[in-house]
C-alpha cells in the first residue's frame, strides 16, 4: 500500500537556519504604526456618545481648552482616559490650572440625567472653569431648513 504517492516531502526545501530580516524590519514598523496611531481603548467606547438635538447649537459653539464624555452608564471619559466620579474634581483642579481662562465642553449623551449635568458644571466651576458648554448637535431634517 503506498502511503505517500507523490513524494512531495522529498522535493521540499529545507527551512532556513537564520531568520530573515525582513521578518524583523515587518516587526518593527508594526510596532511604530501602533505606537503612532494607536488608542489606549481596544473599541474607542468614548467616542460614541450621541448628543442631544438643539436649534442654533452651531451658533453657540465656542472654543474650549478641554472635554469630557458622559455615557448614559455615568462613565466619564476624557481625552487620558476613564474617570471615576471620585477622580473627576481633582482631574478638572489640574486642568483648570493649565490655562489662564479655562473652558470646559461636556458630551453628555441624550440619557443622562440633568442632576448629573449640574453635578459635574458645579465640580468645573468650583475647579476654576471659567465656562461651561454643554455640547449639542444642530437638528436636521424639514423642520429646522437644514439640507
Amino acid at each position: 500500500m503506498i502511503t505517500r504517492p507523490l513524494e512531495i516531502s522529498s522535493r521540499l526545501q529545507p527551512p532556513p537556519r537564520n531568520m530573515d530580516v525582513l521578518f524583523y524590519v515587518n516587526g518593527g514598523l508594526i510596532a511604530i504604526f501602533f505606537m503612532l496611531f494607536g488608542s489606549r481603548f481596544v473599541l474607542a467606547p468614548g467616542m460614541d456618545v450621541v448628543l442631544p438635538q438643539a436649534a442654533g447649537a452651531r451658533a453657540g459653539a465656542a472654543v474650549t481648552t478641554c472635554y469630557i464624555s458622559v455615557q448614559d452608564s455615568g462613565q466619564i471619559f476624557t481625552a487620558y482616559g476613564m474617570l471615576s466620579s471620585a477622580k473627576l474634581a481633582d482631574w478638572l483642579r489640574e486642568r483648570a490650572r493649565e490655562d489662564r481662562q479655562p473652558a470646559l465642553l461636556i458630551r453628555a449623551s441624550q440619557r443622562v440625567p440633568v442632576t448629573r449635568l449640574t453635578e459635574i458644571s458645579s465640580l468645573a466651576y468650583h475647579a476654576g472653569f471659567v465656562r461651561v458648554i454643554l455640547a449639542a448637535d444642530e437638528p436636521s431634517g424639514p423642520e429646522s431648513g437644514a439640507p
